[in-house]
C-alpha cells in the first residue's frame, strides 16, 4: 500500500513540474504564435511588443513569457 502512495506522489509531482515547465515559453516563440493567430483572424495592421512585466503600456497584454518576467503587448493599427 505504501508503495502505491509513493508512486502516486511521484507521478503527481512530475505532472505539476511538467505543467509549470510548459507555461514557461520563450518570448520569441510565444510572440510568433500570437502573431499567427492575429493574422489568421484577418488583422493585418498591428504590433506586438515584448516588455518587462512591471512596465506600463497603452496596449493590451496578450501573453506572458520569460517565467513571468516579460509580457507581450498588442496594439492595433
Amino acid at each position: 500500500m505504501s508503495k502505491l502512495i509513493v508512486a502516486a506522489l511521484v507521478s503527481f509531482g512530475m505532472g505539476v513540474s511538467g505543467a509549470a515547465f510548459a507555461q514557461a515559453k520563450e518570448c520569441d516563440e510565444l510572440k510568433a504564435e500570437i502573431e499567427a493567430k492575429i493574422k489568421k483572424n484577418g488583422v493585418d495592421k498591428f504590433s506586438l511588443e515584448v516588455i518587462d512585466a512591471d512596465k506600463q503600456s497603452d496596449g493590451k497584454v496578450v501573453g506572458t513569457c520569460g517565467g513571468g518576467t516579460k509580457k507581450i503587448v498588442y496594439k492595433r493599427g
